[in-house]
């Protein structure tokens, strides 16, 4: 599990150190090591080329419409978090997984296992 952001790579690696969450990812990825920003394919398909994961393999799990239909755009699959206010982007794919709040999402990953998770 990774995070792929739009932050610096120093803000991002600061915010997980402050919020201790550093040893839950393998990797904290920036777009600034590849020069554009989500929703930009050429994002998701950088993400996945470092990960080493083909793309129909990876998962976005976030609260933006915007950042769901890149990925869904660059062959991801998505899980929303529909946080009061949120919605998905209309002219996009649908994610396979929306729900309103992070723990429901949770619960449907764990559901999915090994198909989304391995």
């Amino acid at each position: 599990m990774v995070t792929l952001t739009n932050s610096s790579q120093a803000g991002v690696d600061a915010q997980m150190k402050n919020a201790g969450l550093t040893d839950l990812f393998e990797d904290r990825l920036s777009v600034e090591n590849v020069q554009m920003f989500k929703p930009h394919s050429h994002v998701y398909k950088w993400a996945s080329r470092k990960m080493n994961v083909p793309p129909e393999d990876c998962m976005l799990v976030a609260a933006h419409g915007w950042d769901i239909a890149g990925a869904l755009w660059a062959g991801w699959r998505g899980a929303f978090v529909a946080r009061p206010g949120a919605q998905l982007y209309p002219l996009a794919k649908q994610p396979e997984i929306n729900q309103p709040d992070m723990k429901q999402v949770a619960a449907e990953l764990l559901q999915l296992g090994g198909e989304c998770c391995s």
